[in-house]
């Protein structure tokens, strides 16, 4: 099989946590802002779209090469070997992005990327016109200071796209944060885990996903599942392979609460999309309610940030109740998602690490309370 440069792309603060999903499934890395890049065969790109739970998209790097003049960049695009990639019926839109770059007109970067690819193609199959009406292959030029990189993208709808949420809040969080903040924790699938702010289920179904091991593409579909040169066959194996890997016998002691019950019957919802019907509870519940005789569980939340004037106190009050609630917790770990730059103060007490990572635009810290491990019968589930 064919090696190709393979590129996940990563929400900034997420590249360590792709990097080492990519590691996992066997392929040697380096983290960039941003991005993962990787070499791997066709197998390669069906699992990393079917595998990688907190990288946004897979692509396919063509070439790269620095470019500081519209001509250079449709001389280097045509020489790129396009068709070994796109068929001759393949629909090839382009979009483009420029930062820090020469070349800064993104739309005429665009047009230009188009003509020298069809170019390149006239030249390999010996037609003038492309009709366009096969599979997808979205390419995109990015370029960043004066450096050109042509990529195809290999999974069509993002990764967050899992195919579970059926219905959704206000504001949702993206399904590839909600695994990472799952990650980025000290839980392991024999321990109890609850999020007290569930809304729609996302991270309570993303910990399930995680706890028996189940791929986060498998029930939905990818652009490249319609490429020749990947084909059927390696679709297949890579979904067989996802398939017995999967420990759907593993017990899960997953919770979810919220204050609004519409939110929680949306929860539930998602949660039997996903399978998971009877294996994640969910129930409404303020965060000040929340008691268990439980120990060695882990909470993971991503509380309302209190943006809004007219919101703050009421959010302040409610962290205030939270930090009282869970001080009785003292064999659990405990982490917190929000944008309020005064929650350990609110909180009352002071996190055990602290990390930075973006909720779509708006820039957040991961506050992590460490709490002891567990002793080894606990880790055995006894």
């Amino acid at each position: 099989m064919k090696s190709f440069a393979l590129i996940a792309t990563a929400a900034m603060g997420l590249e360590a946590v792709v990097a080492d999903e990519v590691r996992r499934l066997g392929y040697e890395c380096q983290v960039e802002n941003g991005k993962v890049t990787f070499e791997g065969d066709e197998l390669a790109i069906c699992r990393a779209n079917l595998w990688l739970r907190t990288a946004d998209r897979v692509k396919l790097k063509v070439g790269e090469f620095k470019a500081t003049t519209f001509e250079e960049l449709f001389e280097q695009t045509k020489a790129l070997p396009w068709a070994d990639y796109l068929p001759v019926n393949a629909n090839f839109p382009v979009i483009g992005k420029s930062v820090k770059s020469t070349l800064f007109s993104v739309p005429d970067c665009q047009a230009i990327v188009k003509k020298a690819v069809v170019e390149s193609l006239k030249e390999r199959y010996h037609v003038s016109w492309f009709e366009e009406t096969g599979p997808l292959y979205r390419i995109e030029v990015a370029l960043h200071k004066d450096t050109a990189t042509l990529t195809i993208d290999t999974s069509g709808a993002g990764l967050h796209k899992r195919g579970y949420r059926a219905r959704q809040g206000e504001a949702p969080l993206k399904e590839t944060l909600a695994a990472g903040l799952v990650q980025l924790t000290n839980w392991t699938p024999d321990r109890p885990f609850v999020d007290p702010f569930c809304g729609s289920g996302t991270i309570p179904i993303e910990a399930a996903l995680i706890g028996q091991n189940i791929a986060p593409g498998f029930n939905r579909d990818f652009v490249s599942e319609q490429w020749g040169w990947i084909g059927e066959k390696t679709w297949e194996r890579a979904r067989e392979e996802a398939e017995d890997l999967a420990n759907y016998d593993q017990p899960l002691d997953i919770s979810g609460f919220d204050i609004d019950h519409r939110m929680v019957e949306i929860a539930k919802t998602n949660a039997m999309e996903a399978g998971f019907a009877d294996l994640v509870s969910f129930k409404q519940m303020q965060v000040k309610d929340f008691r268990t005789r439980k120990e060695y569980g882990v909470i993971v939340g991503n509380p309302p940030y209190g943006e809004r004037l007219g919101e703050r106190r009421e959010v302040e009050a409610m962290y205030r109740d939270m930090g009282k609630t869970f001080s009785a917790l003292d064999t659990w770990s405990i982490y917190i998602l929000t944008a309020h730059k005064e929650f350990e103060k609110h909180y009352g007490k002071k996190a055990t690490k602290r990390r930075k990572l973006f909720n779509g635009f708006i820039e957040t810290h991961y506050y992590q309370y460490w709490g002891p491990r567990p002793p080894k019968e606990k880790t055995n589930g006894q």
